[in-house]
């Protein structure tokens, strides 16, 4: 009967860890696309910023997804040494996420700093940006 779970199991974590890899590399080339596609357009740096926060969602979701494939692989019958491996993993897993979590906040608060001067008519900061066609 453990044998069976233990399958089950390896089968699920193999799903979710699936998932978390083509959750990143979704958002890598999602992300790639949009970068390239702004740059073309635009050249100040101010335009990447909602780029650069899409992309630190896509890996803040799919580092989620290779924690939960961790916690997974150890929830059938685990050993100590599993347990300080996924330990050490969950220990560095939430500190990218915790640091990228709070990169995204920084941005969104720039991004909303900007969207609100813009619409008080202040402008933008950036003398370079070209002039957008109507």
């Amino acid at each position: 009967m453990e044998e069976l779970l233990q399958d089950v199991v390896n089968v699920l974590v193999s799903i979710v860890e699936a998932c978390g890899a083509a959750v990143i590399i979704i958002g890598a080339v999602w992300s790639f696309a949009r970068f390239v596609w702004v740059g073309l357009r635009r050249r100040d740096t101010s335009a990447f910023v909602p780029v650069r926060l899409t992309l630190g969602r896509f890996l803040a979701l799919g580092l989620e997804f290779q924690l939960a494939g961790d916690v997974l692989r150890t929830a059938v019958a685990p050993s100590f040494r599993e347990l300080g491996q996924l330990a050490a993993v969950a220990a560095i897993r939430t500190v990218l996420n915790y640091f990228l979590g709070k990169e995204i906040a920084e941005e969104r608060r720039q991004v909303a700093e900007e969207a609100e001067r813009v619409q008080r008519g202040g402008g933008s900061t950036s003398a370079s940006r070209p002039a957008r066609p109507a």
